[in-house]
């Protein structure tokens, strides 16, 4: 009786360790489909922060910045002809 019960403990040993290596199995799969993802999302956060790093270096110039305030302020060079001075009378 002793080796039936030995047996069936056997038995059950390998059925749970079977179950527990389907569920390790599939946890594995699960977890690298989520790090492929992960890495996926860094690629394109990558590739959008160098645009970005692009697009401020060329905001920043000094060429762009004078046009821009030229055509939409309507902004000019300072020059002795167009410029009015004030004068402060103290008292």
């Amino acid at each position: 009786m002793r080796s039936g019960h030995l047996q069936i403990i056997l038995v059950v040993a390998l059925l749970l360790s079977a179950l527990m290596l389907v569920n390790v199995r599939y946890q594995s799969r699960r977890l690298f489909v989520e790090l492929e993802f992960e890495l996926t999302q860094a690629r394109q956060l990558e590739v959008e922060w160098s645009q970005l790093q692009l697009d401020q270096s060329s905001l920043g110039k000094h060429a762009r910045i004078e046009s821009s305030a030229r055509r939409d302020l309507n902004m000019v060079h300072v020059i002795p002809a167009n410029t009015r001075f004030m004068t402060v009378t103290t008292k």
